[in-house]
Formats: C-alpha cells, structure tokens, sequence
C-alpha cells in the first residue's frame, strides 16, 4: 500500500510538503506542486481519511437526518445535499428517519458518534433533548424544511404562505366553497404553518374552515386516505381536498377512486410538495412546489459556513403554485412544467437569522 514516504520520495520532497499540497497549503512553490500531484498520480496515492480526521479533528463528514426517505420530496432533498457537499469536498451520512423522535434521535446520537463534522436535520418534532443538548454544546447543525422553535440554530426552508394564499384564491375563482385541509402533525413546524395559512387564506375569501374539514395525517400515505374516507362519509362533503404533503395526496386520491369516484368530476384534489409523478396521474393533480434542490445545496453551504468558521444565515425561499387539472380547470389551460425546482429562487431569496425565522413559526 503506498503510503505518504513514498510519494515525496518519488516527488524529490519532505513528506511535510506532500502533506502541504495535499491539504491545498499555499506556500509550496508551483514546481514542487507539480512533482507532487505527478507522483501521487503514477503511484496511485490516496490519502488515508481516518489517519487525517485524527491529525485535523476533522473528518470532512456531514450528517443529514431526514425525516422520510419514501417521500419524493426528501429524496430529492437528500440528493441535493449529497451533490453540492461533495462539491465542496465534504461527504454524507444520511439518517432516515421514518416520522418517529426516537429514531431520529438514535441515528443524531449514532452521526455524532462518528465525529462528523456537521448536522443537517429536519426535525420530527420539537422537544428531542439530544438535538437540544447538541445545539447548545455548539454542534455545528443547520435545520432544513423543518425547525425547534427556540433553538439557536439556522434554518434553511420555503415559506409556503404565500403559495397556500394562491392556492385558496384559485379555488375560489374556479367557484368551490367547502374546502378541507389533511394536516401533517401538529409536532412539526410544516404541519402547523400550512394549517394556519390555509385557515388566514379562507377567512381572506370570506370563508369558513369547520372542524370536520380538517383531517389529521402524519404525512403518509394511509393517514390521507383515512382522512378522505372521512372527508367522503360526511353529508355534505368537501368539494376539495387539500393534502398538505404530497404522500397523504396520494392516499386520498387512493380515497376517492375506492369509492369510484373521480377526479375533479367529484371532488378536486390539490397537494402541498409537488413531484414529478403528479403530472403523470389522471388528470394531473395541481399542487405547490417547493425549491427542493436549492434548499438542499443552501443548507449544506450554510453548514460548511459554520464549519469553517463563517457566520452562517438562515435562508427562506419562497414555494409556488403549479396549477395543472385536479381541481377542475380548464384543460386548454397551460400547465407549469412538472419541477420541484423554482426558477425564481435566486433573486427572491431572503437570508435572515434564525430569530426571525423562529418569530415566524
């Protein structure tokens, strides 16, 4: 196995000055430089990543804990943070979650354990005493999508007010009334906020949300169809069935073709988190996006910031509506591509601390 000795003395140098261009160090000289990198490449050198985590207290590992890997949006959440980590030059354990506290935690305290460098998590709920302790001991960690209210750390996420409000005012130009919410647990800061801005945007029309048109999910797919069985059985149904995530959309759209109904002809559907599968379904389910793939490369940017001993910021990026056919528009309409990217990403992008971001919540 080669080691270090022997490529400076393939090189013609010390083996500080391997190590010193190794580590990307300025003060080797451009010759020397070039010995070095010929020599690692003609023995075929590769750097041992243990032996240096334990020379640099670094080990140039990030941990990511998400909180469902079925879920599309936190696959394309994942791939993204992989992505732009290893452009930076840094790895990724990921942590899956499943919606449960305590395997959270256990795959927190398991990443930890492994001396990674830092923490990328979406929260499951917010009274994890192992994710409280983490952040006040100064682990460096970054929430994403998801955050602890009252945690000092940042927080990189979409606001999805904005996108809700449209949603509602399209519904209610399209003429529907009664409209009902499948809300994610009141434990995550996602399923509240998407409550509550659906609630503002309905009194903003004149409209009433009564209990019995709000079901209560755990963002998966089963909770959704419960919920819109529920929907269905009452003596005045909805006449549209919001899921505040995209996996309780497509339990309750499990829901309504059981009872062989249709979509919109009896009831609209529309989703919270659009995938590339809805415009694939009959008819293709309206739906708000979210910046998925920059969340994940600004959450892992904010966290390299910390690491390095940058101040990191929290980010807010704004969600949108991508109407398609399930809510019963006009099907010469044109429809948004089918992304979960959002082109204006970039410039309406807003940085703020972590404060705001919680004063929010």
């Amino acid at each position: 196995m080669t080691s270090i000795k022997d490529v400076a003395a393939e090189a013609g140098v010390s083996v500080a000055t391997v190590s010193r261009v190794l580590n990307e160090h300025p003060s080797v000289s451009e010759d020397a430089r070039a010995r070095v990198l010929a020599a690692v490449a003609s023995l075929g050198y590769r750097p041992n990543a243990v032996a240096r985590s334990l020379r640099t207290d670094q080990t140039r590992t990030l941990g990511l804990v998400i909180s469902d890997v079925l879920n599309p949006y936190f696959t394309e959440l994942a791939r993204s943070v992989e992505e732009e980590a290893r452009a930076l030059g840094y790895s990724v354990i990921i942590g899956n979650a499943d919606e449960r506290p305590e395997l959270q935690d256990h795959h927190v305290r398991t990443l930890l354990d492994r001396r990674i460098d830092g923490l990328l998590v979406s929260p499951t709920d917010g009274g994890s005493p192992l994710m409280l302790d983490a952040a006040r001991a100064g682990t460096p960690m970054v929430f994403v999508d998801r955050w602890i209210p009252g945690v000092d750390v940042p927080v990189v996420r979409a606001d999805g007010r904005g996108a809700v409000r449209d949603l509602v005012l399209h519904l209610h130009r399209l003429g529907h009334r009664r409209l009902a919410i499948i809300a994610g647990p009141a434990a995550t800061t996602t399923g509240r906020e998407r409550v509550e801005a659906f609630r503002e945007a309905m009194e903003e029309c004149g409209l009433d949300l009564p209990d019995r048109y709000i079901g209560h999910g755990d963002f998966q797919a089963d909770s959704g169809r419960r919920a819109t069985e529920r929907f269905l059985d009452l003596a005045e149904p909805p006449q549209v069935v919001f899921a505040a995530d995209n996996l309780m959309a497509l339990g309750a759209l499990d829901a309504v073709r059981a009872r062989g109904l249709r979509v919109p002809d009896d009831i609209a559907l529309a989703a919270f988190d659009d995938i590339r599968w809805f415009v694939h379904t009959d008819p293709p389910i309206t739906a708000i996006a979210q910046p998925t793939g920059e969340l994940g490369r600004a959450a892992v940017r904010a966290l390299v910031d910390r690491i390095e001993g940058r101040e990191p910021r929290s980010v807010t990026l704004p969600a949108r509506l991508v109407v398609r056919r399930s809510c019963g528009e006009n099907p010469a309409a044109n429809e948004n591509p089918a992304t979960n990217e959002n082109p204006a990403t970039n410039k309406n992008a807003t940085n703020e601390s972590p404060a705001t971001n919680r004063s929010q919540s």
